[in-house]
């Protein structure tokens, strides 16, 4: 009776060990036939079957820990390797996380790249010559005519380095093509500029400088708006370290980024060549403007479109229109000679005609691209009316566009009545040649014109005159 009892616990107890194991049994199928097989024969309960099954148990417990192992193994070096797979590489994390140190002095950074590592300006277009000390709400646009020599570049651009719009703004090129002379053009004087701003701030310090030479005090932030006006927008990186910087960005001066772009990535496409048989620079920068003002929309309130060719800029003509609404666009005239005959005489006699000067516009950011938008729609619209593709001519269709009140109903337009931009001839005088008349009169603007005068000559001669330019410049 005993034994009975006890054998038919053990059958029992026997089929919830195979129940119990069968989890294990299911990665051992050889282990399980075994068992299977070990099932039908009659049980012996003697002593000696039970050193037997606790070497089964025993075995079973030991693949299935290593079993977990190696499963827990492969999971490990998956993850392992998925997390090495996603780090960037060395040079990829140097360049993302490393922070430029800034010189903790007055003295600006006298370091510029070389045409060979120049990198992009804006989302993998462009080139980015110098990159400002900070973001600027001002943008001044110059585009080049495919006359522009490399002595008119740097005329433009030293004059440009003297004025407080350099301060204030960032510069912009558009160029029809890449050029290795005149980047290299525009990297030395980056340089020159540099090189003025440090020896004036460390040789003049506070003392009075001269009214008509280099003034580094308009270099200087003032207000607390331009200190925490944040980082350009040309070739953003990454600030680890917050406190550092802000301790540089105190002390360094302020000044504007300067970048190029060529009109093959503004205007991909070439807009207007289907409607004109050539397409020159005056015209096609009317088609670059709509992409390049539409990206950088949000982050500059006022706009100057400037012909880097005909204008010089000497001041801050952006003042005049600082506190203007952003649709508000403020256009100059220019005087031009006409002769009109008259009747009963052979003899003309030259009158003086005023007309809109589209070599410099500017305004409010919104207002400048709505004008440029509806100037690109004037351009097609009047090569399709004309019979000869290239009857089309730029300073007329502007004129007209500045009178049409209806197609620019949604542009406050501002016109300079009673104003010019005067030329070399009525500025520096055609007996002049020092140069010195263009900058103690205090203009703004000027404009190159017909004039026979070499500007070059008479603005390097004053700017020669004073000793620590003629140091900085290799050719006084």
């Amino acid at each position: 009776m005993g034994m009975g009892f006890t054998a038919k616990s053990k059958s029992s107890g026997g089929g919830g060990d195979g129940w119990g194991t069968g989890f294990l049994l299911v990665f051992f199928p050889e282990e399980d036939h075994q068992h299977q097989t070990s099932t039908k024969k009659p049980n012996n309960f003697s002593l000696s079957s039970s050193p037997l099954k606790r070497t089964n148990s025993t075995n079973l417990l030991h693949k299935a820990q290593s079993t977990i192992s190696i499963c827990l193994l492969l999971l490990f070096t998956t993850l392992l390797l998925f997390t090495l797979s996603t780090l960037p590489s060395s040079t990829t994390a140097a360049r993302l996380y490393a922070v430029p140190r800034r010189q903790l002095s007055s003295r600006p950074q006298e370091f510029s790249p070389s045409p060979s590592n120049l990198s992009h300006a804006l989302q993998g277009m462009g080139t980015l010559y110098r990159r400002g000390t900070r973001a600027m709400s001002d943008l001044v646009v110059a585009h080049a005519l495919e006359s522009l020599s490399l002595h008119e570049l740097k005329l433009f651009l030293r004059l440009f380095y003297r004025s407080s719009l350099a301060s204030r703004s960032d510069l912009l090129f558009i160029f029809p093509s890449k050029t290795a002379d005149f980047d290299n053009a525009i990297l030395q004087e980056n340089d020159s500029f540099l090189k003025l701003l440090s020896e004036y701030s460390e040789k003049s310090g506070n003392a009075s400088h001269s009214p008509d030479g280099f003034d580094p005090t308009q270099f200087v932030k003032a207000s607390k708006k331009e200190k925490e006006s944040g980082e350009p927008i040309w070739r953003r990186r990454i600030r680890a370290n917050l406190s550092e910087d802000d301790g540089a960005e105190s002390t360094c001066p302020s000044y504007g980024s300067v970048v190029g772009f060529d009109v093959e990535e503004l205007d991909p496409e070439n807009s207007l060549s289907g409607f004109l048989d050539h397409v020159p620079m005056s015209l096609r920068r009317w088609a670059c403007y709509p992409m390049l003002l539409g990206r950088v929309r949000r982050n500059f309130k006022h706009v100057m479109l400037v012909d880097l060719k005909e204008i010089l800029l000497l001041g801050d003509p952006l003042g005049r229109v600082r506190s203007q609404s952003p649709e508000s666009v403020l256009v100059t005239q220019s005087t031009t000679s006409v002769k009109h005959g008259k009747r009963n005489s052979d003899k003309t006699q030259p009158t003086r005609q005023k007309t809109v000067h589209p070599g410099i516009i500017m305004g409010g950011s919104r207002g400048v691209r709505r004008l440029s938008n509806a100037m690109l729609t004037d351009i097609v619209r009047a090569s399709m009316q004309h019979k000869k593709r290239n009857a089309v001519s730029e300073s007329s269709l502007f004129n007209q566009l500045v009178g049409n009140d209806f197609v620019l109903k949604n542009v406050n337009l501002i016109v300079a009545s009673g104003e010019t931009v005067p030329d070399l001839n009525s500025v520096g005088g055609s007996n002049s040649k020092s140069g010195r008349n263009l900058f103690t009169k205090n203009h703004m603007v000027i404009r190159r014109g017909n004039s026979n005068l070499d500007v070059k000559s008479m603005v390097m001669r004053h700017i020669c005159s004073f000793p620590i330019d003629s140091t900085v410049y290799s050719d006084c």
